[in-house]
């Protein structure tokens, strides 16, 4: 299973571990566990909560279950962290991929453009006109986590493989 939503990635990887310390370990709704990472960290407003709690699933640091959602018992360890990040967060490969066949230090624009055919159909058609906007964000996203994660490095505000 692959995840589309990718928060804003953190000034520090650390910040990655104080989020999952606000998710449960007993189970709770998606409100109750929302509420708690605003309360407990600088993440805010409810929607940005709940990208990092989908992202967290992603990333294998929190999981869903019948009862509601709760955190892992792992570290939230830089290797596991970017093979989380590869294997489940959709679009993460791909990026990676397209800096590692460039020649030189790519714009987020142009990884969008050599992203976009990659853009699933319903995704489309839910957003119509938005599109472009919507997923040159989450490919800026992609590539800081990308960063974040050293998988990619930032050279005059161009992205590169690491």
């Amino acid at each position: 299973m692959q995840f589309k939503l990718v928060p804003e990635p953190p000034a520090a990887l650390a910040f990655v571990g104080e989020v999952q310390a606000a998710v449960p370990l007993v189970p709770g709704d998606e409100d109750d566990c929302c509420a708690r990472i605003i309360r407990r960290t600088d993440v805010g407003p409810r929607d940005e909560a709940r990208t990092w709690l989908t992202f967290l699933r992603a990333l294998e640091l929190a999981t869903e279950g019948p009862s509601g959602f709760t955190r892992t018992r792992r570290e939230p360890d830089p290797e596991r962290l970017r093979r989380a990040f590869r294997e489940r967060v959709y679009g993460a490969e791909t990026v990676l991929e397209i800096l590692a066949d460039a020649d030189d230090p790519l714009a987020a624009g142009t990884v969008f453009e050599r992203f976009e055919s990659e853009i699933p159909h319903y995704e489309r058609r839910k957003y119509g006109a938005r599109l472009e906007e919507v997923w040159s964000e989450r490919v800026r996203r992609l590539l800081g986590w990308a960063v974040l994660l050293d998988l990619a490095e930032r050279v005059d505000g161009r992205y590169r493989s690491a």
